[in-house]
Order: C-alpha cells, then structure tokens, then sequence
C-alpha cells in the first residue's frame, strides 16, 4: 500500500526539499478540543517557519496519509478519542477496515519511512513502562527505532516511563541518542534526568551528517534527537515527579493497562498540575519541531 501524499508534501520530496513528519496521536489522544487543534497547526507552522514543509501523518479511511487537511486536522480534534489510537500493529486492521487512525510515533515512523521522510518531529517517545519486569509493557515506538530510517526529534521520554531502562533498550537495539545541545536525557516535562546520553552534537548540520553516515553504513533504523524542553517552560523533576506516582498509583487502582495507560497518566498530570503540564508538552513539541525543521533543511542541503 503506497502512502498518499497531500499535493505540497509530493511536491516537496519531489524536489527534494525538506519535509518534517508529525503524529496525529497527539491529536487525538494527547489534548482536549480545541487545544489540540490549535497545537497542532501551530507545530506545523513552527516547521514552515524553519523552512520545512510540514507532513501530519494519520490513517483515514482506511488511507495512509502524509500531510492532511485543516479539516481533516479539525476533525482528529473534535472526534478526539472516538478515533483508534493505531500504532503499527494496528495499521493492518484499520487499513483493512477502511478505518480512521491517529497514528503514534511508532506507526509514524513507519509510514514517513515508507513515504520517504527522514525527519519526525515528535512530543516524547515511548520506551519501558515502570514495572515492566512485572508487565512486560514496553512501547513498541522502541522496536520501530530498529526498522525505520527517520531521525526522531523527542524531549526525551515521557516521563511516566523508566528512563534508565528506556535508555538501555536503545543501546541493545544500536539506537544511537544524540543530546542536542545537551550532556544528559531530557525528561519531557523536565530538562535534567540525571542521566547521560552517550553522544552529543550542537548543530544541525552535525546531526543530518550522522543521520547519512549511519544509513550509508548500511544500518537501519533511527537516530533519536534527544532535544530538551525550553528552560522557561520546564516543571522540574523534582516537582513531577510526585504528581506521576500519585497517577500512576490510581491507574493501578482502576487497573488500565496497555495503550490506554499513557492518556489516562497525561491527563492526570494536567488535572493535578492545574494545566501547567500542558502548557509545558505544547512548549516542547513546538520546539522539537523547530528543531526538526532544521535538521530537515540541513539533511535535505547534503
């Protein structure tokens, strides 16, 4: 099944010029209407202001899409959660189907990988979940960082995750985490985990030269852009992390488990933060898509 490419992104990849992937799960699932239409045309605005073209991947109608409408963005908002959460286990099913599907960053790697787009632009990633040695639940976004060509733009990983062994899955699979602009992995809401990412690059330019050195050398897969949320936008771990235990703990108590743990957390998070943990996830998606859009300029001027 070939992926259907909205006239501008066909445009732009015919001309090889620079084009940034986004998720429609954060459409969806990740925001309440109208903040997450609102977010999401402003994180494609962000990348048309950095000089890339913007390439909002869903599945709709049972279709594969790279860059969709502003109705077709309007309507993920309104339908919100009514429409599947699809990572690419799920894409046979609702291609299959004729179904819609907000895409995660496992299954939009998929498709920008088949599309022909090496840069996603992405909130955070998905990794192990705490307990995993008890629920064995780890994102499938980590398997896909072994199968699809795309530099993957992330604050980090959600920090409702076990970072340390989030981070030791990608040095098993041969992931490379480059720091950009930073010695340590980002914790989404926050810019300091304690932990050190093994490689560090400063510009643009130097991240799209590992993207084509590793892929040249025959090696498949991603390279995550650990990119760390603006200073004056963090929530310090210190402070987070507390209100994630207390989510966490009631999401054990209502037993939620799978897909549906990582929107339920979220959402608690905003609740008890009073909205400041939204307002810092809009923050730093918009700036990982600035700084995906670079990198997509510099990777496109090799």
């Amino acid at each position: 099944m070939k992926v259907i490419l909205s006239p501008e992104v066909a445009a732009a990849l015919s001309a090889h010029q620079p084009v940034v992937a986004l998720e429609s799960t954060i459409i969806a699932h990740g925001m309440a209407y109208p903040a997450n239409v609102e977010t999401a045309l402003a994180v494609e605005q962000a990348v048309r202001d950095h000089g890339a073209v913007p390439a909002t991947i869903a599945v709709i109608g049972g279709k594969l899409k790279a860059g969709l409408s502003r109705d077709e963005i309007e309507r993920f908002g309104q339908e919100g959660r009514g429409i599947m959460k699809v990572s690419v286990r799920d894409l046979p099913f609702v291609a299959g189907r004729g179904l819609d599907g907000a895409t995660t960053v496992a299954a939009t790697m998929r498709i920008a990988g088949m599309a022909g787009i090496p840069v996603f632009a992405t909130g955070g990633m998905g990794g192990v979940h705490r307990r995993a040695g008890e629920t064995f639940d780890v994102s499938a976004d980590l398997t896909e960082m072994t199968r699809s060509n795309v530099a993957v733009v992330t604050a980090g990983a959600k920090a409702i995750l076990d970072l340390p062994l989030t981070l030791e899955r990608l040095e098993t699979d041969g992931v490379p985490v480059i720091g950009y602009r930073t010695g340590e992995f980002p914790a989404f809401y926050s810019r300091s985990s304690g932990l050190k990412v093994p490689m560090r690059a400063e510009t643009p330019d130097e991240i799209a030269a590992i993207m084509r050195s590793k892929w040249n050398l025959g090696l498949s897969g991603a390279v995550v852009v650990a990119n760390p949320i603006p200073e004056a936008a963090e929530i310090p771990a210190a402070e987070i992390e507390p209100v994630i235990a207390v989510a966490l703990a009631e999401a054990d108590r209502l037993g939620i488990r799978g897909k549906d743990i990582t929107p339920f957390l979220l959402s608690e998070i905003v609740q008890a933060t009073e909205g400041r943990s939204l307002q810092a996830n809009i923050a730093l998606v918009k700036h990982n898509a600035k700084v995906a859009a670079e990198i997509a300029v510099a990777f496109a001027g090799n």
